[in-house]
């Protein structure tokens, strides 16, 4: 379903291919020859979406942008089944496996992987060619990787990231899930009125 959003219909290549169960929506460009599988979610939401040339969406992987966050996946990309994209960079010739997660503000250099189930948290940057392993979490700039069972450390990379003053735009001490869910609700209001493109 391709559906234009807040007056904006993504731009779709003529040789790239959109399955007829995946959606797109809103200020979206997808490139030559890029193909976006069935049931994968491409939505733009304030800021753009850029999938480039032969960029690959493979099933029920979603990829959003924020008002705060745009995203671009740059050319040769690969994005596997379930995976997760939200306001980050991919640039050329990156593979993001299944069930992966790539957070707001985070940049993956040429030639990285972030392998099946692995997290690139949020204003973190993958050096070029850097390998994030099976379940391993990538945190900082430039990214130290953790096995998933270091969560002290983690979270003390991760703290000063701010997750909820980046993410949501909300000061940490009053990010409950009430102000969370509240100023989502108001943000995704817009898709109300979303029409078919």
């Amino acid at each position: 379903m391709i559906l234009t959003h807040e007056g904006k219909a993504p731009r779709i290549d003529p040789s790239a291919w959109v399955a007829p169960t995946a959606t797109v929506c809103g200020d979206v460009t997808i490139g030559k020859d890029a193909r976006i599988c069935h049931g994968a979610a491409v939505i733009a939401e304030g800021g753009s979406i850029v999938l480039g040339e032969r960029c690959i969406v493979l099933e029920n992987a979603v990829i959003r942008s924020t008002a705060r966050h745009s995203t671009k996946v740059d050319d040769f990309c690969l994005v596997g089944p379930h995976a997760h994209l939200v306001g980050c960079t991919l640039e050329r010739e990156v593979f993001v496996a299944t069930g992966a997660a790539v957070f707001h503000g985070a940049v993956l250099e040429r030639g990285s992987e972030v392998r099946v189930h692995g997290v690139v948290h949020l204003r973190s940057r993958l050096p070029a060619g850097m390998t994030v392993p099976i379940g391993w979490i990538a945190v900082g700039e430039p990214a130290t990787v953790f096995p998933p069972d270091k969560h002290e450390e983690i979270w003390r990379q991760q703290m000063p990231l701010d997750f909820p003053k980046t993410a949501y735009g909300i000061e940490r001490d009053g990010a409950d899930m009430r102000a969370i869910t509240e100023r989502m609700s108001a943000a995704l209001r817009g898709h109300i009125d979303d029409q078919e493109s």
